[in-house]
């Protein structure tokens, strides 16, 4: 999977180094560059400026003109940007908004890691899956109906099936996004530590995971003692 490169623009500028720090600690994603106003983003973004941004992370509420006047103007310069809202702004008729101009998802402040881990990794997912690696039709590439389902899918973190008994969609959907973000594979332990809930816990997310086939379980040799179990997100090709 490719890294997907993140402009964050937030006036804030404490609040920008801790989305920052967040995107950091991301598999699969790099810190672009961070703008304080829709001015700044719109230079950093321009043709020829080099900074080759994937995603834009913006807040609604900039010290020149307000997050969904950015959104116009990245739209109108057709920019190939996706748009990710991280806002304190909770209005339905801004979100409404949002999603018109395409905002892929919408952040209410304040969140957890783990929410914005599980935002950012089903954000990922959504971008590889569609990201042009699909059937090569001449000079025009095309995707099938089953690949745009579940990028869309996996984008709404839609659930298939009722989850067992003990098992909240919350938690899931943090543990999934955490493994979506990762191109390695984790033990019930680390997994542990990054989202702060039990060893039983993780390992009972885990193992639903498997169950379900959208994470593969292997024995991790090479420490003491009897070798630890580590799980991987499955891509969808591999499922079928």
């Amino acid at each position: 999977m490719r890294t997907l490169r993140v402009l964050i623009v937030e006036d804030e500028a404490m609040t920008a180094e801790a989305h920052a720090a967040y995107v950091g600690r991301l598999e699969g994603f790099e810190v672009a560059g961070i703008a304080g106003s829709g001015a700044e983003a719109l230079r950093v973004l321009a043709p020829g400026a080099g900074a080759n941004v994937d995603v834009v992370m913006l807040d609604m509420n900039l010290p020149d003109f307000n997050g969904m006047e950015l959104a116009r103007r990245i739209r109108a310069a057709s920019l190939r940007v996706d748009l990710i809202a991280v806002t304190a702004v909770r209005e339905l008729e801004t979100v409404r908004e949002a999603i018109s101009f395409g905002v892929v998802q919408y952040i209410l402040k304040p969140f957890t890691f783990v929410m914005f881990a599980d935002k950012l990794g089903r954000y990922r997912r959504f971008a590889n899956d569609l990201s042009g690696d699909s059937i090569d039709t001449g000079s025009q590439q095309s995707v099938l109906q089953g690949d745009i389902d579940a990028a869309l899918s996996g984008l709404r973190g839609d659930s298939a099936q009722e989850l067992p008994k003990g098992l909240s969609e919350d938690t899931l959907g943090a543990v999934v996004g955490y493994l979506q973000s990762l191109d390695m594979a984790v033990s019930a332990g680390e997994l542990t530590e990054v989202l702060g809930i039990s060893r039983i816990t993780a390992r009972r997310y885990l193992e639903y995971l498997t169950s379900t086939r959208q994470v593969s379980r292997e024995p991790r040799y090479g420490t003491p003692g009897r070798p630890e179990l580590e799980y991987r997100w499955t891509p969808v090709a591999l499922r079928q």
